[in-house]
């Protein structure tokens, strides 16, 4: 598999392992498959598995303690991440390194090698539109992340527990752009990649989304950039393999890339191989994190990866379409 630089860091496959599917976020699998499609990843390359205590109530990390008991293949690396919030100055340190403590326990390691603030990122009076009277659960405060989660990431970093930190790239697109070119950067962002700049319902403001921004900025910094969302939840694959209401922006999103899956039908190729080949040529995309469930979707995904980027014609015919977001 085709190995690329994850910003400053170091080198990971074109493709990182996504903790989501074998977490059971984007449908039902086993403890026993789960494990068998992470041994099946790194067999087949994949050099990053990403992770966070919320993919199955830390059901992700425990997979990945079975699978290689806490001794992970020479090149191997993995990601965790916590969703602070805004609580009180004095709390975040303690906070983040005890659900830190946790994530490492059940990956049975001492040690995480990239660990993501995964909160939104928000400006101090921003109040948002929907669910405003819940944002400090989810949503980090600018003023908070410069006075108390910098210098608990560094504290972290400096006691060895984690090896870099990074930020989610979901939160308000104006303040994500200012925390990659702040004076002490995050050494990766997790941001939205796809054909669509779909964010789906990660997107909690009304401003644009701006996926693209986000990527050339970092990309401008030296940040490293690990792509999600390749295939938007499942709007970019030939289904949708899960049960959701009709206005759930999984769907809204499917329904609007129906010319998205004629082209492909016209082309003979499956929609998820081409949502995953236009991701990994993404200019500034380091590596695509996959949100597989089981060996055969992951044996998809590294089909798409060993076929390569799209040229530039694939690229353009997809782009003619509209299906960007403004």
């Amino acid at each position: 598999m085709e190995t690329r630089h994850l910003g400053n860091l170091w080198p990971v496959s074109s493709l990182t392992l996504g903790g989501g599917g074998i977490g059971n976020v984007w449908g039902a699998t086993t403890r026993d498959e789960a494990v068998a499609t992470v041994k099946a990843a790194v067999d087949s390359g994949i050099t990053l598995l990403d992770l966070a205590p919320g993919y199955g109530r830390g059901e992700a990390e425990t997979v990945v303690g079975e699978a290689f008991g806490g001794r992970l293949p020479d090149g191997v690396r993995t990601t965790t991440k916590y969703q602070l919030g805004s609580p009180a100055g004095h709390d975040v340190y303690l906070k983040t390194e005890q659900s830190l403590r946790r994530s490492l326990q059940h990956m049975k390691r001492e040690q995480v090698d990239l660990f993501f603030l995964h909160s939104n990122i928000c400006p101090d009076d921003f109040s948002y539109p929907r669910f405003a009277e819940r944002q400090d659960r989810f949503a980090t405060r600018w003023s908070l992340y410069l006075d108390a989660v910098i210098p608990a990431m560094e504290k972290l970093k400096a006691s060895g527990l984690i090896g870099a930190w990074g930020i989610t790239g979901t939160g308000v697109p104006m303040m994500i752009r200012q925390a990659l070119t702040h004076s002490v950067k995050p050494a990766a962002v997790q941001a939205v990649a796809n054909l669509m700049d779909a964010v789906g319902n990660m997107k909690q403001y009304d401003e644009p989304g701006e996926p693209r921004a986000i990527i050339d900025t970092a990309r401008q910094n030296g940040t490293g950039v690990m792509g999600i969302r390749a295939v938007a939840a499942g709007s970019l694959c030939a289904e949708v393999d899960r049960d959701l209401p009709d206005d759930e922006a999984t769907i809204v999103d499917y329904n609007a890339a129906a010319p998205f899956r004629a082209l492909c039908a016209t082309w003979g190729e499956d929609p998820a191989i081409v949502a995953h080949r236009y991701a990994l040529s993404m200019k500034g995309v380091d590596t695509v994190v996959l949100g597989v469930k089981n060996r055969a979707e992951l044996a998809q995904c590294v089909e798409a990866a060993d076929r390569g980027a799209l040229d530039i014609t694939e690229v353009a015919a997809i782009d003619a379409l509209g299906l960007k977001r403004p």
